[in-house]
């Protein structure tokens, strides 16, 4: 029955959310939709007007809203998906999943009763509010930080904690020499993280594990490959990723069209979340999650999957970041291009560089055609890279 309250949750002090959020798993109160404090107003009356909570809470109080709906009874979190632009979807996540989720990850780690969470990832993601759950689900009250590499290792050297981390922020903690074997456990998701990234936070002493998931499956589901305890992992034929167990949504919200696409059921009659991801398993029954469905490229009739591309060029000793996206093409439909970020600004990689590093481990036609230097990725609030940025410009090409 969808007769539980929603409310929107707008800029609250950590505190204030996480005995929100207990009350919200415990089935007492409104179930609730973590709403980013920096959307434009535009941005926000969009989403209040697709989710229809009944309330909106913010340090000021509450105000009520009309023309609301109910959620389930058993729904605790709703997360708005759609990132700045678009139709905004709503990923209703039940407290049992989010349970699931947390409890299985304390089991992978080895964490134990008592042990604390730091976070410092934004509050109106699947990934800041799970460690808040990981964190209830230990008995304790979470560390909650802005990212600072300062302050986090303040924090990690008062509580030992475990953490979850973007790449991005690992590799400020590696960059400014930070003794990493100060937390516990570091979970590092949102994005692809180059090998050499994570050798160098081994080195500096990090107990690091690769994370995959995303807010349908109650945040990351999959670590090193390997799928959480009750969670399972199947490719479809053209090596799709479909994953189930219990940490998945129940639907989208108001959204039953969209649900049925991507909730689908198995031979059993269990649910299985169809991802847009395409994915392998390695020679040791490992997931490799190769790249978005939605990203890849088609460059002169042939596919090409942006993420391994990146992830070779992020095997160069001169590239200390890079993303790779396709870009309209009069001649080829798309090119695919290179956005790299230099390890030496004075002396970053060119494209024949680039093209001929490719070409040695994939076909030549998933060789860069267009390469451009940056500083830095642009990046969104969640972490991973503004791909919708990167696809605009041009710097030099084949």
């Amino acid at each position: 029955m969808a007769n539980r309250p929603l409310q929107a949750v707008v800029g609250l002090e950590p505190a204030e959310l996480t005995d929100l959020l207990s009350d919200a798993l415990q089935e007492r109160g409104p179930a609730l939709l973590p709403l980013d404090p920096a959307l434009p107003r535009p941005r926000l009356e969009a989403v209040l007007e697709a989710m229809r909570p009944a309330s909106l809470r913010t340090p000021e109080g509450v105000t009520h809203l009309g023309g609301s709906r109910g959620t389930g009874e058993d729904i605790a979190l709703t997360i708005a998906t759609s990132g700045s632009t678009g139709t905004p979807k709503g990923v209703e996540l039940p407290a049992p999943a989010l349970l699931a989720s947390a409890r299985a990850s304390l089991r992978r780690i080895g964490a134990a009763e008592g042990d604390r969470w730091l976070c410092v990832l934004p509050h109106a993601h699947i990934s800041g509010l799970l460690v808040l759950v990981r964190a209830l689900a230990a008995g304790t009250e979470p560390v909650v930080e802005p990212f600072e590499p300062a302050a986090a290792m303040r924090a990690a050297a008062r509580h030992r904690p475990h953490v979850s981390l973007v790449p991005t922020q690992l590799r400020r903690l590696v960059d400014a020499g930070c003794d990493l074997s100060a937390f516990g456990t570091i979970l590092v998701g949102g994005a692809a993280a180059q090998p050499h990234l994570l050798e160098a936070a081994r080195v500096a002493g990090g107990r690091v594990v690769t994370t995959y998931g995303m807010s349908e499956t109650s945040g990351g589901c999959v670590y090193d490959g390997e799928p959480l305890e009750g969670v399972h992992a199947r490719l479809e034929d053209d090596g799709r990723i479909l994953l189930g167990g219990p940490v998945l949504f129940s639907g989208y919200r108001l959204d039953p069209g969209a649900t049925a696409v991507s909730l689908v059921p198995g031979e059993d009659g269990a649910r299985w979340l169809r991802t847009s991801d395409l994915g392998r398993f390695d020679a040791r029954g490992r997931l490799v999650v190769r790249g978005r469905l939605d990203d890849v490229v088609n460059t002169g009739g042939h596919k090409v999957v942006p993420g391994e591309v990146a992830a070779l060029l992020m095997r160069l000793d001169s590239v200390a970041d890079a993303a790779v996206v396709g870009r309209p093409d009069p001649e080829w439909g798309q090119r695919v291009t290179a956005v790299v970020v230099p390890a030496d600004p004075a002396a970053p990689p060119g494209l024949e560089e680039v093209r001929a590093w490719v070409a040695q481990h994939l076909p030549r036609y998933a060789a860069p055609r267009e390469l451009e230097i940056r500083s830095s990725l642009p990046l969104l609030t969640s972490g991973k890279p503004d791909l919708a940025t990167l696809r605009a410009g041009a710097v030099e090409r084949d």
